[in-house]
This record gives C-alpha cells, sequence and structure tokens, in this order.
C-alpha cells in the first residue's frame, strides 16, 4: 500500500496476546502440561533445535505432528507463532482454515479473523478479505473492525467505501491516526480537499495541541501556497512547542515561521519577534534591512545593559557614528567606546574602523595605522583594510607606499566605491608632487 495511508496490520499485530516468539530456553512454556506421550521431549528438542537454525518448515512439521497425535494447542500456537514471525500469508491463511476451529476456540474470533483477513488482503484475495472483514464487523462493531473493512476496500481501490467505513472508524473515538487516513483518501484520491479540511479544523478545535493534525493542515496549505494560513498554522504549532517547553522543535517552528513572515511582510516578522524577545540577532537585522536605526540602537543598548557584552558596546560605537551626520559630536564618545572594547576584545573589524577614525580626522595618526596593521594581520588581503593603510601612509606624506597599495585595490575592483576613488585621487596628486 502507498506510503500516504496507514495500513494498521502491523499495529493490530502489535496487539495480539498470543504472538511471543520464543527460543531454546523456552522448552519449559511447552512442556508446563505434563500429559506428554513417549518421545514427545525429543521431538519438541529436535522442533526447538529446527527454528533455532532457521529451518522453520520442519520445525512447524513437528509440532503439527506432535498436535496430531497429542490434540494439545500448544503445538498449534507454536507453529502459528512462526509463520507470523516469517510473514507468510499464503501459508498463514491456509493454516487458519485448516485449524480455525482449535485456533478460534483458544484465542477468540476477532483477534484470529484480523490476522487472516489481513493474510487474504496480502495476496489479493480482496473479495474473500471482504467478506470475512463486514462478517467481523458485523460481529464485533467498533472502530479496529472498521478500520479493517476500510483497509480492505483500499486494496480494492474502492475509495469512497474507504471514506465511509473510515468516518465510522474515526467517530468511534477521534483517533488522529485514522482522521489522517481519511483525510489523505478525502484529499488525493476523492478530491473532496474542502471536506478533508474541515475535518482537520474541527478536529483541532476540540483538541488545538494535537500536533499531529496540524502539522497536517500545514502540508496541506504548503501544498495549496496559502501564506496567511501557512503563518496561522506555523504560530500555532510555535505555542504549543513553547507551552510544552520543548525548545528544539520551538527554536526550529520559529524559524520556518520569521521565514514566511518576513516573506509576506517583514514589519510582521518585526512584530513578532518585538513581541516574543526570541531572537534579538534577527531582529537587529531586520531593524536594520528596514532602516529602524533607532529601535536597532535601543536594542543594543537594552541588550549591553542585561549582559555587560563588550561587543555590545562595540555596535554601539558603530552606529552612533554610522547614522550621525556631524561625526564631531560623538567622535569622541566613539573613540573612548572601541577603545575600551579592543582592552578586551581582539577583533580586526573594530580595529580597521577605530583606526580609521583616527586617521581620517587627524586624531592620532600613527595610533590609527597600528590598529590598521593589526587588522590586517588577521585579514591580509582585505581591502578595506588595505585602503584605510593607504589613507594613513596618505596622511604621513608617504605617498609612494600609500600609491603602491592603493593601486593594487584599484585594479580589483575600479573606482565605483565613492571613498576609494577619493582616496585614489588624492594619492595620485600626492605621489605627482613628490616626484
Amino acid at each position: 500500500m502507498i506510503n500516504n495511508y496507514i495500513n494498521i496490520f502491523s499495529l493490530y499485530k502489535f496487539f495480539i496476546v498470543f504472538i511471543v516468539l520464543f527460543n531454546i530456553s523456552q522448552a519449559k512454556y511447552i512442556y508446563a502440561d505434563k500429559k506428554l506421550y513417549k518421545n514427545d521431549d525429543l521431538n519438541i528438542l529436535l522442533a526447538l533445535d529446527y527454528e533455532r537454525n532457521n529451518d522453520y518448515n520442519n520445525s512447524i512439521d513437528i509440532f503439527i505432528q506432535l498436535f496430531e497425535k497429542s490434540n494439545r494447542y500448544i503445538y498449534i500456537k507454536r507453529s502459528l507463532e512462526i509463520l507470523l514471525k516469517l510473514n507468510d500469508d499464503e501459508a498463514i491463511v491456509f493454516f487458519i482454515e485448516k485449524y480455525m476451529k482449535y485456533i478460534i476456540q483458544k484465542e477468540g474470533y476477532q483477534k484470529i479473523m484480523g490476522i487472516y483477513i489481513y493474510s487474504l488482503l496480502n495476496i489479493k484475495k480482496y473479495n474473500k478479505a471482504l467478506k470475512y472483514a463486514i462478517k467481523l464487523l458485523s460481529k464485533y462493531n467498533n472502530e479496529l473492525n472498521y478500520k479493517i473493512v476500510a483497509d480492505v476496500y483500499y486494496g480494492k481501490k474502492d475509495y469512497n467505501q474507504v471514506a465511509r467505513y473510515l468516518e465510522s472508524a474515526y467517530l468511534y473515538k477521534y483517533d488522529n491516526k485514522v482522521l489522517i487516513n481519511l483525510v489523505n483518501i478525502l484529499y488525493s484520491y476523492l478530491n473532496k480537499k474542502a471536506k478533508a479540511i474541515l475535518y482537520l479544523k474541527a478536529h483541532i478545535q476540540i483538541n488545538k495541541n494535537d500536533l499531529l493534525i496540524n502539522y497536517k493542515l500545514l502540508d496541506i496549505y504548503k501544498q495549496e501556497k496559502n501564506m496567511d494560513k501557512i503563518i496561522f498554522i506555523l504560530n500555532r504549532i510555535y505555542l504549543i512547542h513553547k507551552n510544552s517547553k520543548n525548545m528544539e522543535l520551538m527554536y526550529r517552528t520559529y524559524q520556518a515561521l520569521i521565514s514566511y513572515l518576513e516573506q509576506k511582510d517583514v514589519f510582521l516578522a518585526i512584530k513578532f519577534l518585538e513581541k516574543d524577545n526570541i531572537d534579538f540577532h534577527r531582529l537587529l537585522i531586520l531593524y536594520r534591512q528596514t532602516n529602524q536605526i533607532n529601535k536597532q540602537l535601543n536594542l543594543i543598548k537594552d541588550m549591553y545593559k542585561k549582559s555587560s557584552n563588550i561587543d555590545f558596546l562595540a555596535k554601539i560605537a558603530l552606529i552612533e557614528f554610522e547614522t550621525i551626520k556631524n561625526k564631531k559630536i560623538v567622535l569622541n564618545s566613539v573613540i573612548s567606546k572601541l577603545e575600551r572594547v579592543l582592552t578586551v576584545l581582539d577583533n580586526d573589524i573594530y580595529q580597521n574602523f577605530l583606526g580609521y577614525i583616527l586617521i581620517d580626522y587627524d586624531i592620532n595618526i600613527k595610533k590609527g595605522i597600528l590598529y590598521i596593521q593589526s587588522a590586517l594581520k588577521k585579514s591580509p588581503n582585505n581591502l578595506a583594510y588595505l585602503d584605510s593603510l593607504a589613507w594613513g601612509k596618505y596622511k604621513l606624506s608617504k605617498c609612494k607606499e600609500a600609491y603602491e597599495i592603493m593601486k593594487k585595490i584599484v585594479d580589483k575592483i575600479g573606482l565605483k566605491n565613492r571613498d576609494i576613488k577619493l582616496h585614489w585621487n588624492k594619492i595620485k596628486e600626492c605621489k605627482n608632487d613628490f616626484r
């Protein structure tokens, strides 16, 4: 059967209480009844030895012979257990039909019919399977037997009847796995998509925290590319994981939710992040993307107060400097912050930034160059850092050195960058003046 329809046979077998596989040490179980025929001991040991060596046919033959002469049910039971272990459906059908009255008497009609029907189904004897499935349902009207009939109709590809019996099975216990099967049939086979979705929504109204059904509904909305409903369901799944304190699944769901929110409207993503306070790094990026500099700066300041993380102080300095028109107003404050940061962090980005400020504003050119050189030790081919160094050399009137550095930069990236173009023109003039 195809993947999107869950066959319950494996689950059914799990609940058959008499399916317990034995090994050689369990011979005592067979010996429990002391009314043994002569030579039974030897035959039992021989049958168990065959089974241990995977010679199941000979093992079954001996157990059947033991049954035929002793009429002890334990040998029939043992034989059926071996057949079930082998998943030999044709042999199971033959065996149950031959010894049905004995097995049903001991194990019960409902259990054995379930095994018998699924074995018929697996060897494609659909009509016979249906006959016994209907008979079983009429005798025992319950959820499991509705599912068995539905499985038989699925084998016959009668999807209307599958849906009919699955609906009846679902109404017994509102089982979410039965509902998934029903929805798959309605949605994929009968093209009753609206009805399938309605079933899922109704179930969620009763049990909002049913993740299996929420994920199924999410999958359908993804197929339909319904952005609004995807976001709605993802938000609900996110809250379920959050309330259950499943942090790993909560974070994975959050990532998916933010991705869809950004696709729809980046400001919706920002609103969600502001409310839930789960990922300030992502919020900072979105503030920057939407040019909400004040919010970005306030958030970093808040994080710095809470954590005293020195890296936040550096970010505050960079934003303050980049966002103000009259940079001289914040110049001393920015330099002070960055110098404090660089006593703790060995960060090339901050070293270059501080070094360039010291050079460009003629505050301390030599000190600025030292910071740039420290940055270049970490990233020797960084063109931005090389540009800063060339500018420092220019400021010290080392025009030839400045020119050699800048020429390499211009040869690589041209003059599209405004600062590169300005520096190149100044350095060329300086070089010419000192020829």
